[in-house]
Order: C-alpha cells, then structure tokens, then sequence
C-alpha cells in the first residue's frame, strides 16, 4: 500500500484543482447567461448551470478529501 502513497497524493492535488476549474468556468457561464452574453440561452439556465457546477464541485472536492483521508489512515497503519 505505501507505493500507491504518492499516486493518492498527486490525484488528490489534480482533482482539487479540476474542481475549482470546474467552479470557476461554472460560475463565469451563469455570469454571461444572466447578463444576456449568449443569445437563444434564457437567463433562468445560468441558475441549472450553476447548482450543477456547484455539484460537479463538491462531487470532486469529496473524492479529493477521500483520498486525503486514505492516505492518513494508511500512514497511520504503517506507522504502529
């Protein structure tokens, strides 16, 4: 278990920062659609836009959190 260590590390880090990609582009899309920016789009659908990014977000941030947690219990195991 410890060589999967660094592969958990580095997928947690990769995934934390897709979320907050995935919840900036979110966000400026709801922006542009609430202020008229992409016509034949009603502005209501920057609201569906948002509440899924958000949960795109919060999806990928508990996975990354998971594999935080993993790897302290694992760390943990090893070191008793």
């Amino acid at each position: 278990m410890q060589k999967y260590l660094s592969f958990l590390k580095c997928s947690s880090v990769v995934i934390k920062v897709a979320a907050w990609i995935l919840l900036f582009l979110g966000i400026v899309g709801a922006i542009s659609l609430f202020l008229g920016r992409i016509p034949g789009n009603p502005r209501w659908a920057g609201i569906v836009i948002l509440i899924f990014y958000s949960f795109m977000f919060f999806f990928f941030f508990l996975v990354a959190k998971l594999a935080d947690i993993l790897t302290q219990i694992i760390n943990e195991i090893h070191k008793n």
